[in-house]
């Protein structure tokens, strides 16, 4: 039996999947590069900010400082965050509907300054009772290891055979599958072949129904 929900924060909770497509874009412009996106989402969702550079580095072909690298995307980021950032459709209706009966929380590899910029703008802390549990604040390794939702459970007094994780990466499904737990994938990023590793595949909040 399903006691807990385990939230991924971008492209689950928070609608940042078409803000990092135009940094990413702008970041590659800068420098004679075409963003693929087909080519190289996949291979950054899940990881951290200086992990996702070394792989673009490498994908598209770029040279310079890592950590400058990092800042500059991450600014690009931020200024879009700070404009436009919402939820992504659906979830505020389906949280509440199973806020009452689950214990939450989010489990993420979200960057800590754009995960700060999100909390502030969309009150997370307080929707989540303070229940916010990140790579880049616990030091973990990156998606596809499953330590952050296994720390998750922990925190949650939960066992990962009764958890049910929501996410929308391949990496992030098979942290789930490796923590032993359920996964429910939404396409908000990826279509359904990326995420065929999940238990169930939809297409919004409203498709999942009963847990």
């Amino acid at each position: 039996m399903i006691d807990a929900i385990l939230f991924d924060a971008e492209g689950v909770v928070i609608d940042t999947e078409p803000m990092w497509d135009r940094a990413q874009e702008e970041f590659l412009r800068r420098r004679g590069a075409i963003y693929d996106r087909d080519k190289l989402k996949h291979l950054l969702s899940g990881r951290s900010a200086l992990e996702g550079i070394e792989i673009t580095k490498v994908e598209c072909g770029i040279s310079g400082d890592a950590r400058l690298l990092s800042e500059e995307r991450m600014e690009l980021v931020r200024r879009q965050l700070e404009e436009h950032v919402g939820f992504v459709a659906g979830f505020m209706e389906f949280f509440q509907r199973v806020r009452p009966a689950y214990k939450t929380c989010i489990a993420t590899a979200m960057a800590g300054e754009l995960l700060r910029i999100s909390d502030r703008r969309l009150e997370l802390s307080a929707l989540f009772g303070g229940r916010i549990f990140s790579l880049a604040a616990l030091g973990l390794p990156s998606k596809p290891n499953p330590d952050i939702f296994l720390h998750a459970a922990r925190q949650l007094g939960s066992t990962p055979e009764t958890c049910l994780v929501i996410e929308d990466a391949p990496h992030g499904v098979e942290a789930a599958r490796r923590a032993g737990m359920r996964c429910i994938a939404i396409t908000t990023t990826y279509d359904r072949e990326k995420l065929r590793g999940a238990d169930r595949v939809v297409d919004s909040f409203a498709e999942i129904g009963a847990i």
